[in-house]
């Protein structure tokens, strides 16, 4: 058969998962998936008031996913998003337009490949929650509509997107350092 017991996890190496990551042993070692209840059970998910719009984020950009499992070919390739950009060499996955696809589908709630007035509300009162009444909500949604919506259509595309974003940071406030 090989060597495979080199390719298996040592049970201390998945007992360090486990502390580490909330993950247990039958996600980590049995089972070969992560579902989107494994995600929303991470406590920085489960706090986060778009944990939500993230762990759903990761499933629609892992493509044609109606079991709403994620392989961990598929999870790395969703967390390579998050990398830091780096100069000397090109990854596809963490591309400026690849984060800003990732938070546009966020604010996609439906997946037409638009963002609405209402979705955009629905997310900026996950944000904001009770500290905005509605009419100052519905403001900021309406501004921030005009603003974007080049074409007038009443509704933002992903180029209207990405154009709304240029002057944002987008390669440094969607990275995590995972190694050094």
């Amino acid at each position: 058969m090989g060597n495979s017991s080199s390719l298996m996890l040592r049970d201390e190496e998945i007992e360090e998962i486990m502390r580490e990551t909330e993950f247990n042993r039958n996600q980590i070692k049995g089972q070969g998936y992560l579902s989107r209840d494994d995600f929303l059970n991470v406590p920085e998910l489960a706090v986060n008031p778009l944990g939500d719009r993230i762990v759903d984020a990761f499933f629609t950009l892992a493509g044609d996913n109606e079991q709403q499992q994620l392989n961990f070919r598929q999870f790395t390739r969703i967390l390579a998003h998050f990398q830091p950009v780096s100069r000397s060499k090109t990854n596809v996955l963490n591309s400026r337009r690849d984060k800003l696809l990732f938070a546009f589908k966020m604010y996609d709630l439906n997946k037409n490949n638009y963002i609405t007035r209402e979705e955009f509300k629905v997310i900026l009162n996950c944000m904001v929650g009770a500290n905005i009444t509605s009419e100052q909500l519905d403001k900021i949604a309406d501004r921030t509509i005009e603003e974007a919506d080049a074409d007038k259509d009443g509704k933002i595309s992903f180029d209207e997107f990405c154009k709304a974003m240029e002057k944002t940071d987008i390669e440094e406030k969607m990275s995590i350092r995972f190694l050094n």
